[in-house]
Order: structure tokens, then sequence, then C-alpha cells
């Protein structure tokens, strides 16, 4: 293993910037100095003029892996993810066959270890009835991220609306809970009304089928199962105003049972974009009208909602051109992720440090992570040098499978100029070292 002194670069890390050096030897972060002595046989790499970051952790990633792997894989999503900044990812259930079963939990770790240049774990996926297979990953707490259970969304045989089974679940696993909350219940009454006066919906009806109501109600339900049963709970992707009333700021992250995660989509996009966008948006939770998306950047500064992800979902092109009522939801994110919200800090709304908390600390933290998410002597070495360079997204630049972005034609202000991951420069001014491949996550559960 090769190992690496970064030089004169902007150290961001826990609320703070340091001018320094960065020694990294056997995978790990030794030393962190204002300036250190370059050791024989270790090479250089020049950090002047940029920043230092802890490498972005995606707590919700769709890699697609095994069966429908027409739109993605882990090999190729990973790949776009170091590029982007972000070393370590945690992947959905919903594959083809959906993670219903321990076996088929261990299938995916086995597919990642081959292929996967990020760190990685997935999640157990729930159904109506398989909640004893479900509890079997009590016994894998130190090594698999969690639980997700699809409240709401269309999900098919994902879908989890039995209150027998939501119990059982809360009530029994030791792991933390991620929910995806919409009121299936609502969604179909809204797209109903909807229907009797419209002939033909459109993208722009996305947010008035899938509504705040929609969204509360089911953030609603988890959270009071989570408060029944003192179960760990972290909600994903909420997307309105009125659901932020349900979060609160008044402990530290580290003592909360209730987290709660807003996507880059929905602190970017709003209604107003389906007219120049139309399905290439459409997502679920759906994106909404512009005053939710300045409540969920009022509730991101002030610490309601802890950490921001990306739920990348990526789908094909044709998939996307269909009649709205088919088209497939979700949008392709990971490589643009980190560089979309250092815009937002060029522009002033939030600061660097700010986001480094919100894409690494926070989720390392929420998750229980070990020994990753911050530049500390004796963490892994998941880093990513940043410089300031324009860059405009192009069909050309996406690494990802499916080849589109709905970001394309953005003008980003910073540039991933390096990643490393377990100390291994993955990704190197456009060039990539493919020869090691990532970690499983390890977490610090007791």
């Amino acid at each position: 293993m090769s190992h690496y002194i970064i030089k004169n670069t902007i150290i961001v890390n826990e609320g703070k910037q340091l001018q320094g050096d960065v020694l990294i030897q056997q995978g790990r972060i030794q030393k962190i100095a204002p300036q250190i002595d370059t050791p024989a046989g270790v090479k250089e790499i020049d950090g002047s003029g940029q920043y230092l970051i802890p490498g972005a952790i995606d707590d919700q990633v769709h890699f697609r892996e095994p069966g429908l792997t027409h739109k993605a894989n882990i090999y190729t999503e990973a790949k776009a993810a170091v590029a982007g900044g972000v070393t370590s990812f945690m992947e959905m259930p919903n594959t083809q066959p959906p993670v219903f079963t321990q076996a088929l939990l261990e299938d995916k770790y086995a597919i990642a270890a081959q292929n996967a240049l990020a760190n990685y774990s997935f999640f157990m996926g729930t159904s109506q009835d398989n909640w004893e297979e479900v509890l079997k990953t009590n016994d894998k707490k130190k090594e698999v991220c969690g639980v997700k259970i699809f409240m709401g969304s269309s999900t098919g045989n994902l879908l989890v609306d039995n209150p027998i089974v939501l119990e059982r679940i809360f009530s029994g696993s030791e792991l933390l809970i991620a929910t995806h909350c919409e009121e299936e219940s609502i969604i179909k009454k809204n797209k109903a009304a909807l229907e009797l006066i419209k002939p033909i919906l459109e993208p722009a009806d996305h947010p008035v089928i899938r509504d705040e109501e929609a969204c509360f109600e089911s953030s609603f339900k988890a959270i009071q199962l989570a408060k029944k049963f003192d179960a760990r709970l972290h909600i994903l992707h909420i997307s309105t105003a009125k659901e932020l009333q349900l979060f609160s700021n008044l402990r530290p992250l580290v003592d909360k049972r209730i987290t709660a995660e807003v996507c880059v989509h929905h602190l970017h996009f709003t209604s107003n974009d389906y007219a120049s966008l139309g399905n290439l948006i459409k997502c679920n939770p759906a994106i909404k009208a512009p005053h939710h998306k300045d409540a969920l950047w009022e509730g991101l500064l002030n610490d309601q909602l802890d950490v921001i992800a990306t739920d990348h979902a990526p789908h094909t092109w044709a998939e996307k051109q269909e009649a709205y009522i088919h088209a497939h939801a979700g949008l392709p994110l990971i490589q643009y992720s980190v560089m979309l919200m250092l815009k937002y800090v060029q522009e002033g709304k939030l600061s660097i440090e700010k986001m480094v908390e919100k894409m690494s600390h926070a989720v390392a933290i929420c998750f229980q992570i070990k020994d990753r998410g911050f530049i500390r002597e004796g963490y892994w070495a998941d880093l990513v040098l940043v410089k300031e360079s324009p860059q405009i997204l192009t069909k050309e630049s996406i690494l990802y499978k499916c080849g589109w972005s709905p970001l394309e034609g953005t003008s980003f202000p910073y540039q991933i100029s390096s990643t490393f991951v377990n100390g291994v420069l993955v990704y190197h001014h456009g060039q990539f070292d493919e020869s090691q491949k990532g970690h499983r996550l390890q977490f610090n559960r007791g």
C-alpha cells in the first residue's frame, strides 16, 4: 500500500479550518499538523489552495444490482461516487429480487467486495411477511447499516402498512430503522380526485398527488411507533415544511433517537422546475412548491434536519421519456452532490464547515460508523481534495451508467481533484486507481 502526505492544504474538520499537512500510512491518518517533514518513501500530494474535507457518506442510494443492471450497477455507481467526493455509501433493498433474506443481503456485500471503489453498506429490506427474517439482522448490528421500511410510495411488495408487522419491527429491531414516509391512502385519494378533472396527468401534478399531508401523516405515524417502542428511527428525504415540526434540535445529534435526512434535489429544485424538466425531476417524495425548499434550508441550518444525502435513483433516459403516469420516479445525483452543495457554499447559503458536518460528520454519528467521517488521527483516510475551478456539467462528464442528469448545464465553482478511500488514491485529476476496493462499513453498536 502506498503512503501519502498531503501538504499545505486547508483542512476542514469539526467546524474549523486549519492550514497544514496530513500524513497517511497503512490506510489511516497517522498525523495532522501545521507542518510535517515528508518521511522516506512517502508520496507528496500538493494541496496548496485546496480544501481537504472528509469524504462524503451518502446514507441513501439505489445502485440497482442485482436485477436492474440496465439502469446501474455497484461498480459504475461507486466509481461515479468517488469521482464526486463520496467515499462511502449505504444502499437500499429495492433490487430484483428485493433483499428480504439474510442470504440475499450477504449476496450484495459479496458483489460490493469485488466491485465497489467506495466503502459500502446495505440495508435489510422489509415486506408484509418477513419480520422474523428482518430481526435476524440484530446479530449483524455492527456490520449492517440498518433496516429499511417503505411506509408508502407504491413500492409493490416492499410496501409495509400492516400495523402488526410495523409494531413487531419497531419493537424488535436493534438497528437503526430508516423509513420512506408517504401515506398511501392519501396518495391514492389525491390521484383519484385529480383524474376526475384531468384526463391526462402531467409532471406538475406530482406534488399535488404526493402532497404535504401524505408526507406528514406517514412521518407522524413512524415517529409515534418509534416513541412507543424507543426505536432508533431515521426518516429519509424530508420534503415538506410541515414535517419539520416533528423534529427537534434541542439535543446533540449523538443523543437523538429520531433523526431526519434531506436530499440535495429537495434543496435545489422546486415545483417551478417541472415546466422545463418534467419527468426528469419526478421522484418520491415529490419536489414541491418553493416555500417547502426555503423551509428545508432553514431546518438544515438550524439542525432539525441532520444529514444531507442524494437518494441517487438512476433510470434510463427511455424510462424517463414515458408519459408522466408511467415514467419512473428518481434522480441520478451521486456524482454531483458535493459539487452542488459547494456551489451553495460559494453563494453563501451555508458554510463549508456546515456542509462537511451534514455530509460527513453527522452521517457517521447518526449511524455510529466506526473510524470514518472525520479527519482525525487513527481514522481511515477517506479524504477529498477540492479545488476552486469552474466546471460545467455535460453529458460527457457523467460516469454513472444511465448517462443523464437533471443538472446538465449547471456551472459548479469547485471540482473534486483527488479522492482517497482507505488511504488509496482512487481518483486523481480524472484518473482512477482500481487496484483496491472499498471496505465494508463497521458500526460502533453494543
